[in-house]
């Protein structure tokens, strides 16, 4: 009986981390998708600063129906079913932003988490079963994100307003 409570308590504890970033991580393989796949003019940058934390800023546009920024990090489909939350830790502006999953990269909906900043650095837990599926701001009528698989995530600002953001990632990890 001791083993097996051993064993539980090291699966509860069980943690993955996704993205850990440090002065040394290759940030090559995320991208910015911004609205100017729709003729938008948002602009978003994404860097390691001198800590090594990553930073996503810019500029949010609503000029030509634009109004979006996003962070992408697409990844070899990973098996995520004996996990049940994302832990996230941010430094934000105080402002409103979105954090994505999606079961294959090739998926035309994300499950969404909205959550918003503080000017402090955030310990956020995203429960899978909170996160609500989208597809172009539009919610659908279909469960929310069952956890079981994960090929991408993304942070995405779209609060339909012009301004300029900036958001400090120092980690995502699932539990």
């Amino acid at each position: 009986m001791r083993y097996l409570s051993i064993f539980i308590i090291s699966i509860l504890l069980q943690t993955m981390t996704i993205f850990d970033f440090n002065t040394e991580s290759n940030i090559n393989n995320w991208n910015i998708v911004d609205d100017v796949v729709m003729g938008g003019k948002s602009n978003g940058q994404f860097e390691l600063n001198d800590q090594g934390h990553a930073v996503f800023s810019g500029k949010i546009s609503l000029e030509n129906n634009g109004g979006f920024s996003s962070i992408q990090y697409g990844f070899e489909t990973i098996e995520t079913n004996s996990y049940s939350k994302f832990l996230i830790r941010v430094k934000g502006d105080g402002k409103k932003y979105q954090f994505r999953v999606k079961n294959t990269k090739d998926q035309r909906h994300s499950f969404i988490y909205e959550f918003t900043t503080t000017k402090e650095w955030q310990n956020i837990e995203i429960p899978f079963s909170e996160m609500y599926p989208a597809f172009r701001g539009n919610r659908l009528d279909i469960p929310n994100y069952d956890g079981e698989q994960m090929a991408e995530i993304t942070y995405l600002i779209g609060n339909k307003k012009e301004d300029r953001f900036q958001l400090l990632i120092d980690f995502i990890k699932i539990h």
